[in-house]
């Protein structure tokens, strides 16, 4: 699957990092929900591998949280399920852009289209990729393992005669802290300069260990470890004339809201979560 990232500068060093919505495909909810012998019958079948297993669980447990979230979001105004849907609304909107950057570059993406200002340097657009992918990959990892670590103490409140609210964003937050650091690995490796690594873009989620065996560092712009029958390149960069003079309607100050809602326009892009990366400056 290839997949259009939208680079650029939101004021000075500051930078949106955001994926196209043409190659998004959004939760199937008219489909009938996955049930528990299901999710047995898969994971209990010999062959997979305990990584494959690992992810069944997760998407069936994502599949549960979002069918309940477009639950409480369907809820009559004024009643409790309507103010739970007010409260997440609340924490979510304390998530950080690079996060939701990061959840967006699933695991089914094998090639990335890069759009960029012209005006800007391609080996500086493609470092700061691998910048924002390798801090992802240190920090949700440590705030996964941290929120792994809270959930038995949250089910404790489950003696109270109200929905257990601190856990199941405990649980949200393990499973959103998970999902960024599938995407920073999957990100490191679609911005690699090792050819080696790009063949485990096809792979069965086998990066870290493939890796690691291949002596091949993602990070290195000067690696030189591209076999002669090297695959093709997973990224392609596209600098944009059009991307360069939105941006630089409003040089001083950093990109307006209103450019912000051009650029969007114009690469298909997710208003709110450009619009956080200008909030969290």
């Amino acid at each position: 699957m290839r997949a259009r990232l939208v680079v650029f500068p939101i004021r000075g060093r500051n930078w949106c990092f955001t994926r196209s919505l043409d190659s998004v495909s959004g939760p199937e909810s008219s489909s009938p929900p996955p049930a528990l012998k299901d999710l047995w019958r898969k994971i209990s079948s010999h062959g997979r591998p305990v990584q494959e297993k690992a992810e069944i669980v997760v998407d069936f447990g994502a599949d549960k949280m979002n069918r309940a979230w477009i639950g409480l979001e369907k809820a009559p105004s004024g009643t409790f399920k309507s103010k739970i849907h007010s409260l997440g609304l609340r924490l979510l909107s304390r998530v950080k852009p690079s996060e939701i950057f990061l959840k967006s570059v699933s695991k089914d993406i094998t090639k990335v289209e890069i759009t960029y200002p012209s005006s800007l340097n391609p080996r500086l657009v493609r470092r700061r990729l691998r910048h924002i992918a390798m801090r992802g990959s240190a920090i949700h990892k440590r705030y996964f393992y941290s929120s792994v670590f809270l959930l038995p103490f949250t089910t404790i409140l489950a003696v109270l005669p109200l929905p257990n609210i601190p856990f199941f964003w405990i649980l949200f937050r393990a499973y959103s802290h998970w999902r960024a650091l599938k995407g920073s690995e999957r990100l490191l490796l679609l911005v690699s300069d090792c050819s080696r690594s790009w063949s485990l873009l096809r792979g069965n989620g086998k990066e870290n260990g493939s890796m690691k065996d291949s002596n091949c560092s993602p990070d290195n712009e000067d690696s030189n470890c591209s076999p002669d029958n090297a695959p093709e390149s997973p990224w392609v960069l596209k600098p944009s004339d059009d991307l360069e003079r939105l941006v630089q309607r409003d040089p001083e100050d950093g990109v307006s809201c209103c450019t912000i809602s051009s650029i969007c326009k114009e690469y298909d892009l997710d208003k709110k979560d450009v619009l956080k990366f200008k909030e969290f400056l």
